[in-house]
């Protein structure tokens, strides 16, 4: 395995300050956020764009990560792909169109992004959403040799997103619906164990249950609050009391998940996402969370 980040988490560097920065601590792969450069999400850790896929040099990047001894595990675009709104569900859409386009330039063989969700639509109805919007999608990233990796967070993290979240596939049952509707071997999972955590979802089963759709790992951890769970309840859905934290400051056993990908043969890239609120602020914190995951996680990817 190859141990990396998403770049999301330094929107002030250059992907040269950050490639340099990353070599020089050991990583050995990136995962490059590719947003809208001149507008879009702004969200937190979103709206980032260190590849902008409306014009790069595609040759000049390879060159620069391959300076470094580094390769690019997935290039980065997490929007509402499902937005409720025509306009920016159609933008989104067609940005991400645009990033398959730019992974196969660079010969990057998978896109990290989300599936979407209209929070205030039941889940049969968001379901049958998905059937109409996302073919298109996919058969374009298998027409360009490009994978595209679903990452399962339920995108429930403030009130604007709740009660249904902003990303249909956060759990085994949508996974297996969202499989059948597209059988393609071009869609899959960009898997985050943190998510299924306080789901009490038994992320090392998902693993041995979905070995052939893991396309790329996201490393991130996430401690429960029992005091904001006592306080709100589980239907709360996770507000107040789920709290994104780096890979060993949180309840994911690293041991036990990657012990369950070797055992699948998995064997490709984990990327380290910071999402970690204690370590916010200025970029030598930012970085120093980075070490602590880069520290939890070296034991166990060579």
């Amino acid at each position: 395995m190859k141990l990396g980040f998403l770049t999301a988490a330094f929107p002030d560097l250059s992907l040269e300050e950050i490639a340099a920065w990353a070599a020089s601590e050991g990583f050995e792969t990136l995962e490059i956020a590719c947003w809208p450069s001149a507008e879009g999400e702004r969200r937190r850790y979103a709206g980032v764009s260190h590849i902008d896929v409306d014009s790069f040099d595609a040759a000049a990047v390879r060159e620069l990560l391959t300076s470094h001894g580094l390769e690019i595990s997935s290039l980065a675009y997490y929007p509402n792909n499902l937005h409720p709104d025509d306009d920016q569900r159609e933008a989104a859409n067609a940005h991400l169109l645009k990033v398959v386009d730019a992974a196969q330039a660079l010969g990057v063989r998978t896109v990290g992004t989300f599936v979407g969700n209209d929070k205030d639509r039941p889940y049969p109805e968001n379901l049958e959403r998905f059937k109409q919007i996302w073919p298109p999608l996919v058969a374009h990233a298998e027409e360009h040799g490009v994978r595209m990796a679903i990452e399962n967070c339920p995108m429930i993290f403030s009130w604007d997103e709740w009660p249904g979240g902003t990303n249909l596939a956060a759990a085994p049952t949508a996974w297996d619906d969202m499989f059948e509707a597209i059988p393609s071997a071009s869609f899959g999972l960009n898997l985050d164990p943190s998510h299924l955590v306080w789901q009490l979802i038994d992320y090392e089963r998902v693993v041995y249950d979905y070995a052939d759709r893991i396309f790329h790992i996201h490393a991130k951890d996430m401690e429960v609050r029992r005091e904001g769970l006592y306080r709100r309840g589980v239907m709360s859905l996770g507000m107040g009391w789920q709290t994104p934290r780096l890979p060993g400051l949180g309840e994911v056993r690293w041991d036990r998940f990657v012990a369950a990908l070797y055992a699948i043969g998995y064997d490709s890239f984990v990327s380290i996402e910071h999402e970690d609120r204690a370590f916010e602020g200025d970029v030598d914190l930012v970085k120093r969370g980075f070490l602590i995951a880069r520290n939890a996680l070296r034991p166990y990817i060579v």
